[in-house]
């Protein structure tokens, strides 16, 4: 009874109408976006959620929930894609990266969920991936899922493992293009970021290259930072807006917490330069007032989905890219889009109560624009 009521739940969540988002309020963000403003601009790329909110005992409400990220969509299972990845603080897990790192590639989707949540992501990963087909050729099942991390038990039961198998399948089975929901859903409903709440959050740029378009997409699960560094479009927000803040300075003076980004494009790019491309993500998280402290677990992953014809597993492949001397915009797009996703994330939270009557509030929409306005910022009358 109870899985029914959480994915129940979790389709409720997941299809909810869509809130304002960062743009809609006013908050200017250099370049310019793809049409969705979304991961999922990068043609191909799907997104999926599983929401798990419930209980009623103050010790035991569920605030978690899983997102799956398919780079290549239907074809992820059998496709793979050139990848690399970037740790700019380590106090946190992505599974799968040292051999992404020695092999360059993408095998399976990406999945983001709480800390305690990751070994029963990466099992039900595999499951999934033996049911897509038949083994290797060495007559084996083999796989070594992604699956990212971050911390939610200040508002959910983290340590009651509420994360189930058939979770995971249902983000997968849910994932879609188009518009992707944002703040409270998947990985990220439980999840607290400036001390205001936050969760999921994505963005794209659209960027030139001689001649060529290509998309360059972020998506985010966003769970950092304290009030007092926050800063949206430069303006020090978390300098004014001090109210219902999460934590004390007595209590809690060290940034913890932490931020999956997932940065994707179809740009042509070899693993090398991907792993350059999840290195500029840090800037975009930057100019949100982070300085990624010592608690914090910063870890960043880029794919390309482009190179289908050199991953295909044969024992000569040719594959195209972009030379390094012109690799500029993706660099830039990467950091625009990452600044914008973690703003979106907070915009589109909506304030939640957990477990120990802990609670986090939204950023309020009204005062941030009242704020930007006051500083010159804001682009709305």
């Amino acid at each position: 009874m109870l899985i029914r009521l959480m994915l129940a739940t979790c389709l409720l969540w997941g299809s909810a109408a869509a809130g304002p988002r960062a743009r809609d309020l006013g908050i200017p963000f250099d370049g310019v976006p793809g049409p969705l403003n979304a991961i999922t601009d990068v043609a191909g790329v799907t997104v999926g959620h599983t929401t798990l909110i419930s209980g009623t005992d103050p010790k035991h409400m569920v605030r978690t929930g899983v997102t799956a990220v398919l780079p290549r969509g239907t074809k992820t299972a059998s496709l793979p894609s050139f990848a690399g990845w970037f740790s700019l603080n380590g106090n946190g897990e992505m599974t799968g990266t040292t051999w992404l790192d020695e092999s360059g590639m993408l095998e399976g989707p990406i999945f983001l969920t709480n800390t305690h949540s990751v070994g029963v992501v990466r099992d039900a990963a595999i499951a999934w991936r033996v049911k897509q087909g038949g083994a290797d050729n060495s007559g084996y099942w083999w796989s070594l899922p992604v699956v990212g991390e971050t911390w939610d038990g200040y508002l959910n039961d983290v340590n009651g493992f509420h994360v189930h198998p058939e979770h995971v399948a249902d983000a997968i089975d849910s994932a879609r293009g188009g518009a992707v929901a944002e703040g409270n859903v998947g990985g990220g409903t439980g999840m607290i970021c400036h001390e205001f709440k936050c969760g999921i959050g994505t963005a794209s740029r659209v960027v030139k290259i001689g001649p060529t378009h290509y998309t360059v997409g972020v998506l985010v699960q966003s769970n950092y930072g304290l009030r007092d560094t926050l800063r949206i479009a430069g303006v020090p927000v978390g300098q004014h807006l001090r109210e219902h803040r999460v934590y004390t300075e007595d209590a809690h003076d060290l940034e913890t917490g932490s931020i999956i980004i997932i940065v994707a494009t179809d740009a042509p790019l070899l693993p090398h330069q991907l792993k350059r491309v999840a290195r500029r993500a840090s800037l975009g998280l930057a100019r949100n007032g982070t300085y990624s402290g010592n608690g914090s677990g910063d870890i960043f992953v880029a794919f390309s989905n482009a190179n289908a014809e050199g991953v295909t597993g044969a024992t000569e492949n040719t594959a195209r890219f972009i030379g390094n001397d012109d690799l500029d915009p993706v660099f830039l797009g990467a950091v625009e889009a990452t600044e914008e996703a973690i703003i979106n994330a907070m915009v589109a939270a909506k304030d939640l109560t957990g477990q120990h009557g802990h609670y986090a509030i939204a950023i309020p929409h009204q005062a941030l624009q009242d704020l930007l306005r006051r500083y010159g910022r804001l682009t709305l009358p």
